[in-house]
């Protein structure tokens, strides 16, 4: 029998080929800002990932090679002119958490070893962070998908006495309630838990795209008369289409008036709250029952990396603890520290996602990432001033956070939709920048998301000016 390990014969060449590579990565993101914003993956590329099953291994050498060759074909969200989605920027300090993290290889589902404390340590920095009580419950997971998935389980089984997780909902005939700006995640993990997209109630939103509470507590009424259940409220804070925060106080006032669920999905603007020319805006952030946000977008943390915070810890625990014999708990040993993280979410083997958190905050500190959300939020009102005096440009929504949606109409404009449709795709294949696009009251806008700390402003005033020559000649 081959005892032989996975281990290189040549930790010698492993070190060089590493080093290499370490190089190759911090030469990319050192010069992030030159180039094109997105470059196409070639056709030469595409065959080569289209390889059949490995049989025999190249070795570390002709990997490393292959992953330095992929280094130019990401999305383009560490160039500062990337503003399609709301993709954060990543981090030149981030590649050495995630070196420390594959050499541990730490499973986070649980057990008493030092990746569990520093997951400990971040759910504390969180709590801090939002106003949560240090008792509440949390979780490190992939992003604000899943935790939302995970703190609207918790509501529903909560309402259930917990009884839902044996016998499913049943006859509950649960009903919640978004804003029409809200993610789609929130339909989705509807779906999942068994209530059904259909039970999340839309609400009608105002003129500056916020929930409109008036029109919600008319159909929490109308949804009690009909004998349905009322069981959650989610405020957005950070639209992902305008970036707008509804009123998340008035929100909590209704829910505790009403005992229904508070969930806020913070997925980009709840760390807004770092910053404090902005953090005023998520007052009513504190009061939620459930909190779902990520690292990953505006605090600049390599994907993927988000969190849940649940303000009763007893219904977060009761929600998902239930471990089988073989994870018994233990008061001292390899099995001890508990509780354990898969005590609060459905996956037991979990990846060390909170070290490259822990190492980016103490890194940076949140003085410095709350300024470049603040930066973000100005830049954002650069470019809505440059629109609203450009004769060529109209603004479609107001700019109220870090998000400016605007569209190229000269008055001797035929199909706008199609047209700016085009400037968009010309301003991402030429690599001049890369905005995306959405609709506004029935009107495609060009969309621009700021979520970069290497963005400049003038980045924005190029965008102007290339977008407006791009219009010109397409009408041309």
């Amino acid at each position: 029998m081959n005892n032989k390990s996975l281990d290189p014969n040549d930790w010698e060449a492993l070190r060089a080929d590493a080093h290499k590579l370490l190089d190759q990565a911090l030469d990319k993101l050192e010069n992030a800002s030159e180039g094109p914003v997105w470059i196409p993956v070639p056709d030469k590329l595409k065959s080569e990932l289209q390889a059949a099953l490995p049989r025999k291994g190249l070795g570390t050498g002709q990997v490393a090679d292959r992953l330095a060759a992929l280094l130019p074909y990401g999305v383009g969200n560490t160039h500062p002119r990337f503003f399609g989605w709301v993709h954060g920027s990543g981090s030149a300090g981030g590649v050495l958490p995630e070196i420390a993290a594959a050499a541990m290889n730490a499973n986070l589902g649980g057990r008493d070893h030092g990746a569990i404390y520093v997951e400990k340590q971040v759910l504390a920095w969180c709590r801090e962070m939002m106003g949560f009580p240090a008792d509440s419950g949390g979780l490190i997971v992939s992003g604000t998908s899943i935790a939302t998935l995970i703190a609207l389980k918790v509501a529903r089984d909560r309402i259930t006495d917990y009884g839902a997780r044996a016998t499913g909902v049943g006859n509950l005939h649960a009903v919640g309630y978004a804003s029409q700006q809200t993610h789609s995640c929130v339909a989705q993990a509807f779906d999942i838990l068994g209530l059904g997209a259909d039970a999340l109630r839309m609400v009608p939103c105002d003129a500056d795209f916020r929930m409109n509470l008036s029109a919600l507590s008319e159909m929490i009424e109308t949804d009690r008369a009909a004998g349905l259940t009322p069981l959650v409220v989610v405020g957005t804070a950070g639209a992902v289409n305008v970036g707008t925060i509804d009123d998340l106080t008035g929100i909590a006032d209704i829910c505790a008036e009403q005992n229904i669920w508070f969930h806020v999905d913070g997925a980009f603007g709840a760390t807004a709250i770092l910053a404090p020319g902005l953090a005023p805006r998520l007052a009513g952030l504190e009061r939620a029952d459930s909190l779902a946000f990520d690292f990953h977008k505006w605090l600049h943390v390599n994907y993927a990396a988000g969190c849940v915070l649940v303000r009763s810890h007893d219904a977060h625990f009761k929600t998902f603890s239930e471990r089988p014999d073989y994870l018994a708990p233990a008061a001292r040993g390899l099995a001890a520290g508990n509780p354990w993280p898969v005590d609060y979410g459905p996956e037991l083997s979990r990846g060390f996602a909170a070290l490259k958190i822990w190492a980016h905050l103490l890194e940076h500190g949140t003085v410095a990432l709350g300024a470049a959300i603040e930066r973000n939020c100005a830049q954002a009102a650069h470019l809505g001033a440059l629109v609203e005096k450009h004769p060529d440009f109209e603004l479609l929504a107001p700019v109220t956070l870090n998000i400016v949606c605007f569209r190229f109409a000269p008055a001797d404009t035929g199909n706008l939709d199609a047209l700016n449709d085009e400037i968009v795709i010309a301003l991402q294949e030429t690599g001049i920048a890369a905005p995306s696009t959405t609709r506004i009251g029935g009107q495609l806008a060009i969309r621009v998301n700021i979520t970069n700390h290497r963005t400049r402003f003038i980045d924005l005033d190029l965008l102007i000016t290339q977008a407006q020559r791009l219009g010109r000649q397409l009408m041309a």
